[in-house]
């Protein structure tokens, strides 16, 4: 009886005996990253165009900035510049204080401004735009943007450059450290922001005659991508 239980609980406590399972291969990954670039001719521009005026008194002030800022939409409109292309996008008033040599308050003057945003789309017609608002009545030009107006396309093939670029890249290393692309666990790409200008290159002159000079150049639309494969 004696040895029948030695057997019964030998039996329980190798059923409660667990083997450990071998443990899994180790899931090893080689990530990459890539980089893709495309060259673009902008085709449209943004202009931010300013008219200051100043007078002793504030409607003085504001009248002779009215007229100017008017004559101003009406050229651009006469130019060809659409009613939805053209947006004011900043208008102050405030006092200005003209002081001596020795600090004490000669004068105040009534400053207005306003400001106009302009998207140009016809790029050979820029630097005749701009001198012909200058003579219409603008003092300030806030600096020229230019930029692609459908990107679609573009942005398309950077990311494709880009992916392509990080493909071979994992093909480079894994040649190089002696193993083998897997599947691909992940993917990344990521455009990038604003299209950056090629500040170096010549560019394509805009205007003719007397108009200002107005170099368009080139654009850079730029991707980047992230894929991480399996390796064995």
């Amino acid at each position: 009886m004696l040895a029948l239980l030695t057997l019964v609980m030998l039996g329980l406590l190798a059923g409660c005996i667990q083997v450990p399972a071998s443990s899994q291969e180790q899931i090893r990954t080689l990530n990459v990253s890539g980089s893709g670039k495309v060259y673009v001719v902008p085709d449209i521009a943004y202009i931010y165009v300013g008219v200051r005026t100043e007078a002793d008194d504030v409607a003085s002030a504001l009248n002779a900035n009215n007229q100017q800022a008017q004559a101003i939409v009406n050229l651009l409109k006469e130019r060809g510049v659409a009613q939805e292309d053209i947006q004011t996008s900043a208008f102050n008033v405030y006092p200005q204080q003209n002081f001596g040599p020795n600090g004490e308050v000669l004068g105040t003057k009534f400053v207005v401004e306003n400001t106009v945003f302009i998207t140009a789309r016809d790029l050979s017609q820029l630097g005749g735009l701009l001198d012909a608002v200058v003579r219409a009545g603008a003092n300030n030009i806030y600096g020229i943007t230019f930029d692609v107006a459908d990107r679609e396309k573009a942005e398309s093939e950077a990311r494709r450059l880009a992916i392509e670029n990080a493909k071979a890249r994992a093909q480079e290393l894994a040649q190089t450290v002696g193993v083998t692309l897997g599947e691909v666990q992940n993917v990344s790409v990521y455009s990038s922001g604003s299209p950056i200008p090629v500040y170096e290159a010549k560019g394509m002159g805009l205007g003719g005659g007397g108009s200002a000079p107005i170099a368009a150049g080139q654009l850079i639309i730029s991707a980047d991508a992230n894929i991480t494969y399996l390796i064995r």
